[in-house]
């Protein structure tokens, strides 16, 4: 006899085990110096460390709305979602959308988002657990989740930065498909830094030489991981992180508990690249580690010097993605600079459900523009990386 599924939603992670949530996200328990294998991101560490920390709250307007699927023997699967008083840390942007909706007469917010709260990082987001009732209990989430935004009366559902073939089978679902692309590095099984610039044009090559060393005049490096993460350490980092905020979008979406929690509770998946002269810590940049990936996240400093943005960010993860053999760094949004670095384009997706038919009639003829123009932008920076093309 098939036991039915049922789906719940839980306005707190907390109210999920750590063991079951993970176990759907497909992350395995930590094993001597082995990080957990796939994205540190959907991890109940991570979004839990948000929560309790009170920078993902109903109160910043990112209110949980978890959803859980489940059977008489246990979890079968669940789904980061909250409910959104607001567009602000999503990185994939629909203020025009909602402008446009109200200066119609309509009611934007609130939307459902199925997302990772301020964190531009393409990841899993049905997050089913393998088994016999895997295809059914995506289909119960994806249900679910539309059943959540009808009751709130939300405008829409976005599911942002989710895998390809998730992306996939949501606009297979009639969801309207958005992409948009991130630049990261690739590793083609460099044994040291020097492979990879020889694999770069000449006068590519000599700018990042110059670079690096114009940047580490005077300057020590140092990678903090662990129980090296010390809350002196996060002090400085929180300092560098507030300037950085500060000064890109005015007010910073993370406080300084979230540092403390996502360190005590993630150390092992934690780089923290910091710049140190003259005895004082002047930058840093925080980098989370997956199964074969180096996430740079955060970046900031306190004192203005040539290059050093490129060295701690882009740079050192590379150094560090090649001494660990991981294949792949993702540095986040933005960044064409990023490009004559060694990063090239990648696209990235988001799957949406709209639920007035007008509204929804206009962004899909938006989209349909945007998709066309985003993948012609993408092409045109590919061809312009800075990889040999002559041999030379």
């Amino acid at each position: 006899m098939t036991r039915s599924l049922r789906v719940r939603v839980e306005p707190s992670i907390k109210a999920i085990p750590a063991e079951a949530w993970d176990a759907c996200a497909a992350v395995a328990a930590e094993s001597n110096s082995q990080v957990d294998p796939h994205n540190p991101f959907t991890t109940h560490a991570f979004l839990s460390s948000l929560e309790d920390s009170g920078a993902a709250t109903a109160r910043t307007g990112w209110g949980a709305r978890h959803l859980v699927v489940e059977d008489d023997a246990g979890i079968l699967a669940v789904m980061p979602a909250y409910l959104k008083s607001h567009s602000q840390g999503e990185y994939v942007f629909d203020h025009g959308w909602a402008e446009a909706f109200e200066r119609a007469g309509g009611e934007y917010y609130p939307k459902l988002q199925v997302s990772v709260p301020f964190t531009p990082v393409s990841g899993p987001r049905l997050l089913v657990r393998p088994g016999p009732r895997a295809a059914e209990a995506r289909e119960a989430l994806v249900a679910g989740a539309l059943e959540v935004t009808k009751r709130a009366d939300a405008s829409s559902l976005h599911i942002t930065f989710p895998t390809k073939a998730e992306w996939e089978y949501l606009t297979g679902l009639g969801f309207l498909a958005r992409t948009d692309r991130q630049f990261h590095w690739f590793n083609h099984n460099y044994g040291r830094f020097d492979d990879f610039l020889a694999a770069l044009a000449a006068r590519k090559r000599k700018t990042i030489k110059r670079e690096r060393e114009k940047a580490l005049e005077g300057v020590e490096i140092v990678r903090l991981t662990g129980p090296e993460l010390t809350e002196a350490a996060w002090d400085a980092f929180f300092s560098f992180y507030m300037d950085t905020g500060a000064r890109k979008w005015g007010s910073p979406y993370l406080n300084r508990k979230f540092f403390s929690l996502v360190g005590e509770r993630m150390g092992r998946r934690i780089v923290l690249i910091m710049a140190r002269r003259a005895k004082r810590t002047i930058a840093g940049a925080l980098n989370f580690l997956g199964r074969d990936t180096i996430y740079g996240r955060y970046w900031g400093t306190t004192e203005e010097r040539p290059f050093l943005h490129f060295e701690v960010c882009y740079y050192q993860a590379i150094e560090y993605a090649i001494d660990h053999k991981l294949a792949r760094v993702e540095a986040g949004a933005q960044g064409p600079h990023k490009l004559a670095r060694g990063y090239v384009p990648v696209p990235t997706y988001s799957a949406h459900y709209i639920a007035s038919p007008g509204l929804r009639h206009a962004v899909a003829e938006y989209l349909e523009r945007e998709r066309a123009f985003v993948e012609a932008d993408r092409e045109e920076l590919a061809a312009l990386a800075p990889f040999r093309k002559d041999g030379k």
